[in-house]
């Protein structure tokens, strides 16, 4: 069922919300993977707008979203605020490695939603 505002329009930013709170520690997602999930196929866009607009008071682990090429997105409107330094030590302090050239491996990390793996990394 897609994930629509009550009073019609745009996608509803606390089911987005409800969904990233289901990324297990170690893990990642993508924009597009909560997009799909949440019935907003091919709308990653969306889903990192509502994440970018995310008040203080609540409480996501927002640091497990990352984009389709397993990398950190620029946040563009807080260039200069460190959230993306930050998402990686919070991502590192959770076990998800990062290689050479700043990636993640999706093959490894990407959470599973369907629940047919564990909490542990696939192998390399």
């Amino acid at each position: 069922m897609p994930a629509f505002r009550p009073a019609g329009g745009g996608l509803d930013p606390a089911v987005v919300y409800r969904m990233v709170k289901k990324i297990p520690r170690g893990r990642v997602a993508t924009y597009g993977q909560i997009a799909k999930l949440i019935g907003w196929p091919r709308h990653a866009r969306h889903v990192g707008y509502a994440l970018s607009a995310t008040p203080a008071s609540v409480k996501i682990p927002w640091h497990r979203v990352i984009n389709a090429q397993g990398r950190i997105s620029l946040r563009v409107r807080h260039w200069d605020s460190g959230s993306d330094e930050l998402q990686r030590i919070l991502l590192e302090a959770e076990g998800v490695e990062f290689g050479a050239e700043g990636k993640i491996s999706l093959r490894r990390f990407q959470w599973d939603a369907a629940g047919k793996s564990g909490g542990e990394p696939r192998p390399a």
